[in-house]
């Protein structure tokens, strides 16, 4: 899967979806390096996009870059609330709340 995106990306298609999908790929296989790489272009790209903010949460905590997925989960809420996704909203503000309690 993750294989045929890079090809995909290597022959210049470059859009949203193709880095969502790359980003949790790569977050999937624990390498939250490569995730956080593709999930900050989507982003970058489609700043509405929640369910990409809630991935590049995971991936800069999954690397402890707690400031950054501090960040990305609160970019992540704003851009929920803007378009009603009341469920990205919801995980994203629980994910913050415990990396509030763990980080202090």
């Amino acid at each position: 899967m993750r294989e045929s995106l890079e090809k995909m990306l290597a022959k210049g298609v470059d859009n949203p979806l193709l880095r969502f999908g790359l980003g949790k790929a790569w977050l999937d296989e624990g390498n939250g390096a490569e995730a956080a790489l593709h999930l900050a272009r989507c982003v970058e790209q489609d700043p509405k996009y929640s369910a990409a903010w809630k991935l590049l949460g995971k991936a800069y905590q999954l690397v402890g870059d707690l400031a950054a997925a501090r960040k990305a989960w609160e970019d992540g809420i704003v851009a929920a609330q803007a378009h009603g996704d009341k469920q990205a909203e919801k995980e994203m503000t629980v994910f913050l709340k415990k990396l509030n309690k763990t980080s202090g």
